[in-house]
């Protein structure tokens, strides 16, 4: 090999750029991999576009399709206009069947959202609950459209100082026999773990595991598991296994939803960053 000779300026050129260059951050853009430590994922979310997302394109059940928006890196969901009871998904552009999906949420108190799984676009999917609000719960899983399934052990209130903020929760049973059997779900958080794993006033992690055609749903909060349910072996009477298989098929956008009607708090967002997903074998 050719012995190179570099000038004093040449070669103190080089020194200062090649650790410049290893120091350069790795960026983040909607389809390339996520952070160091998440291998397999790739961003959904760019942190400054909605690049790869789409809005319902036709009016559903919960409205023309919401208001969403980026603000300083950080999606965000309100009705639209706020206050108004009109609301819609926000959905990937492209599909996915089995997976699993991580993101960071930081919703406001009084918003009713979910994250939906295989949903087609008229918002019928499976949903892991984002009801922020009384009467919700975040982490357990319902479905929507036809007859919906819903289930939870329990469901949360607020408790709120004198100013009106949100500074715990009361837990209470779901009473509907419906919504609740000791074997419609493989494991449960207890309701006191749920106040210590949930962190109020602070961002938190979700991660859902969906797999199979009968999809086999898991999530956890903050590495906490929160529910484990069984597509194929569930027993809620109001779960409609066929049904929901042959409507959403084997694959579907994720999506984000802002719940329509006058239950959402006028003013009040949902937040998400950090939205990233690894695709999985199909089994």
């Amino acid at each position: 090999m050719a012995k190179q000779n570099y000038t004093r300026r040449e070669l103190l050129t080089r020194l200062v750029l090649v650790p410049a260059l290893l120091a350069v951050p790795r960026i983040n853009v909607w389809g390339n991999p996520s952070p160091a430590g998440k291998k397999g994922y790739v961003s959904l979310f760019d942190g400054k576009t909605l690049s790869g997302w789409h809005a319902n394109r036709q009016k559903i059940s919960h409205g023309t399709g919401g208001r969403w928006q980026v603000e300083k890196g950080i999606l965000t969901g309100e009705q639209d206009p706020p206050g108004s009871g009109n609301g819609g998904i926000l959905m990937t552009d492209k599909k996915y069947g089995d997976f699993e999906l991580e993101l960071d949420l930081s919703p406001d108190w009084g918003i009713d959202s979910g994250v939906f799984l295989r949903t087609n676009e008229n918002g019928e999917c499976f949903q892991i609950y984002v009801d922020y609000r009384d009467g919700g719960l975040i982490g357990f899983i319902s479905t929507e459209g036809g007859k919906r399934m819903y289930i939870r052990p329990f469901y949360i209130d607020g408790i709120l100082d004198d100013r009106g903020n949100l500074t715990g929760f009361e837990t209470k049973p779901d009473a509907r026999k419906e919504a609740w059997g000791s074997d419609f779900l493989r494991y449960h958080i207890s309701p006191e773990e749920w106040k210590k794993t949930w962190k109020t006033g602070k961002w938190n992690t979700m991660r859902i595991r969906c797999t199979g055609k009968y999809p086999r749903i898991t999530t956890w909060i903050n590495s906490a598991m929160i529910a484990d349910f069984d597509g194929e072996t569930c027993p809620s009477p109001i779960y409609r296994k066929e049904m929901l298989a042959e409507t959403l098929g084997r694959e579907g956008y994720i999506g984000l939803q802002v719940h329509g009607g006058k239950g959402w708090k006028e003013g009040a967002k949902c937040r998400w960053k950090n939205i990233r997903i690894k695709e999985l074998s199909q089994t």
